[in-house]
């Protein structure tokens, strides 16, 4: 009888390896919550790189900052921001190689302001690291009301203007996507 995997929670490290990071890139984490992936990218793109975390809840941004300490990550910078308005993040066009944005979008109403906001921040060629809860429901996540189908995900992606790169096998609870700004 064959068993089945049981769902788990997504390892930074894990989803992340064989992405095209480059020591040196900037990224930033849109709605960092946590920070797991905040810190991953830190680590990866080096002291020679930045990660600019973003978040509106100051307990979630005061968390990662003293994760990073403690981590001794010094490239690693927290800002407090609104991303459902427009010009949310606060930062230049094209100033960034990577967007992150992990379980974020469910919760939001205007998703497209959003990954509007991401792709204006990314250089043309720059990529983006999305990731969702899958759309069944399930113990642990959001309702699956909330939830936002890997379709549906992809048709707004594509309408925003990014190229979807490829579904990432990032397993557990989740999917995710790389994409890529066109040039």
């Amino acid at each position: 009888m064959a068993q089945s995997t049981p769902l788990t929670f997504v390892d930074p490290a894990q989803a992340l390896a064989g992405l095209p990071i480059q020591f040196g890139q900037k990224a930033v984490d849109f709605g960092c919550g946590s920070g797991y992936f905040s810190l991953e990218f830190a680590k990866r793109v080096g002291v020679e790189g930045q990660v600019i975390a973003l978040d509106i809840l100051p307990t979630a941004l005061e968390a990662v900052a003293s994760r990073a300490k403690t981590l001794g990550l010094q490239n690693l910078e927290t800002r407090r921001v609104n991303l459902e308005k427009e010009g949310g993040s606060q930062l230049l066009a094209e100033s960034a190689d990577w967007v992150i944005i992990k379980d974020m979008l469910f919760q939001n109403n205007n998703k497209k302001v959003i990954l509007e906001e991401a792709l204006h921040v990314l250089r043309p060629m720059g990529h983006a690291f999305i990731m969702e809860w899958k759309p069944e429901a399930q113990a642990v996540g959001p309702g699956a009301e909330l939830r936002i189908t890997p379709k549906e995900l992809k048709q707004l992606l594509t309408e925003t203007g990014f190229v979807v790169v490829q579904e990432l096998p990032v397993g557990g609870f989740h999917y995710a996507f790389l994409v890529e700004k066109k040039a």
